[in-house]
């Protein structure tokens, strides 16, 4: 159940981050946002779907939170022996940014985008706090949580 908590609360705050920062900074509707999700598996065709389309995004977002949620309470004990949270939590979000923009992202059907370093250093702040934090303070106050994993 921690994990399922732990999850939804990473996920949404990853989500609430994102959609502030798009949308402070492009101006434009939070929709565009999640279908831009959506394209990284259906391509150019997800900008031309409506709310369905968004709905699917926003699936799809909180599927990948999932996964670096359970990878987070799986493999923490290997990547991360020591134990302190803020540590882990920094690691960890840098570790997802690097995964996601340096393999998933290219791998994907989605529109390269031009790397800033001011955009990526947000978004890995964004990252350390709304997925690292979350799983590293969970997973720290779970004792022996292998035994219910």
């Amino acid at each position: 159940m921690v994990i399922i908590i732990t999850w939804l609360i990473a996920g949404s705050i990853d989500f609430a981050a994102a959609l502030l920062l798009f949308v402070s900074v492009t101006k434009k509707k939070p929709a565009l946002l999640l279908k831009a999700i959506a394209s990284a598996a259906l391509g150019p065709a997800a900008f031309s779907g409506g709310g369905g389309m968004a709905f699917l995004g926003l699936g799809f977002h909180y599927l990948i939170a999932f996964f670096w949620t359970i990878f987070y309470f799986a493999f923490s004990h290997l990547l991360f022996p020591c134990g302190a949270i803020i540590t882990n939590a920094v690691f960890y979000g840098l570790f997802v940014w690097v995964i996601m923009n340096l393999v998933v992202l290219p791998l994907s059907k989605a529109e390269p985008r031009p790397f800033s370093p001011i955009v990526a250093l947000v978004n890995i702040f964004i990252l350390i706090v709304a997925i690292g934090l979350p799983c590293a303070y969970a997973a720290e106050h779970l004792p022996g949580f292998w035994f219910r994993f």
